[in-house]
């Protein structure tokens, strides 16, 4: 019951940072922030199964997915401090809402702690998933800048993107968010491959699209310092990368509890 009356306090308020800006500007950044503040008790009470008789953890493809929308709020909410961008918390506020019913449709299943390091493993894995989606946000604002600044634009004779920033920052700034996706991501893989049991080792679906969207960003990282790739062709392996990584749990998780129904993974 407190889980339910978490998650609908959660969604008024996130559907009310989505309305349309104007009036209720002020009322709508409070209520994305309120709505964040309860959606992460939601999880913790959720993910960690809080209440539950047997000790562990809620997994699936809408609390993993969740948590990962929580964490592009949080970024939001930072960067918001310094640059109001009302454009994207109406944004943010509907992914918030379509995470916390998402959740209440298909809260995943409770699993034992397989091993101690199982909570570091599933916490940096997520966290990689966050930063990641930090970094498609910030890609898709340095691309509408772009066109902007092609097209003769506003801003475009200042060279400023979405932020209000000059573009190069937030080029640099999407690429930090990069950067430290892969390296939460290296070591998630790292943990996975030295925490696994040989006798259960198994390449599924999980694993290969882990491992594909690693290589992606490794080579988009390649690509940048060695030879410069900017623009488009930088955001295109970022998203090619972002998609794999979605597809490794998320996806592989969505068709075993949605289309393959509860028996199926």
């Amino acid at each position: 019951m407190g889980g339910l009356l978490l998650a609908t306090v959660a969604t008024v308020l996130y559907v009310l940072a989505a309305l349309p800006t104007g009036v209720l500007r002020r009322l709508s950044a409070a209520a994305l922030v309120g709505g964040w503040v309860l959606h992460g008790l939601l999880l913790v009470v959720d993910i960690g199964g809080i209440g539950q008789p047997v000790p562990g953890t809620r997994l699936g493809f809408a609390p993993v997915l969740s948590m990962t929308v929580w964490l592009v709020i949080a970024v939001y909410s930072i960067e918001s401090r310094l640059v109001p961008l009302p454009s994207i918390r109406v944004l943010l506020g509907v992914s918030g809402v379509a995470a916390v019913l998402l959740t209440l449709l298909f809260p995943g299943e409770l699993r034992p702690l397989s091993s101690a390091l199982a909570p570091l493993h599933f916490a940096l894995g997520v966290g990689s998933y966050g930063l990641f989606g930090a970094a498609v946000v910030h890609a898709t604002l340095l691309d509408r800048a772009e066109r902007s600044l092609r097209g003769g634009g506003a801003g475009a004779a200042a060279g400023r993107g979405a932020l209000g920033m000059p573009l190069l920052q937030l080029e640099r700034l999407t690429f930090r968010f990069v950067e430290a996706g892969f390296v939460v991501l290296t070591a998630t893989l790292v943990l996975g491959v030295a925490t696994a049991q040989r006798d259960t080792w198994q390449w599924d679906h999980k694993t290969v699209f882990s491992f594909l969207a690693w290589g992606v960003f490794a080579a988009l990282l390649a690509g940048r310092h060695f030879r410069g790739w900017r623009g488009r062709r930088a955001t295109r392996w970022l998203y090619v990368g972002a998609g794999l990584l979605l597809l490794a749990y998320v996806g592989s998780r969505f068709v075993m509890e949605v289309l393959l129904g509860p028996g199926g993974g």
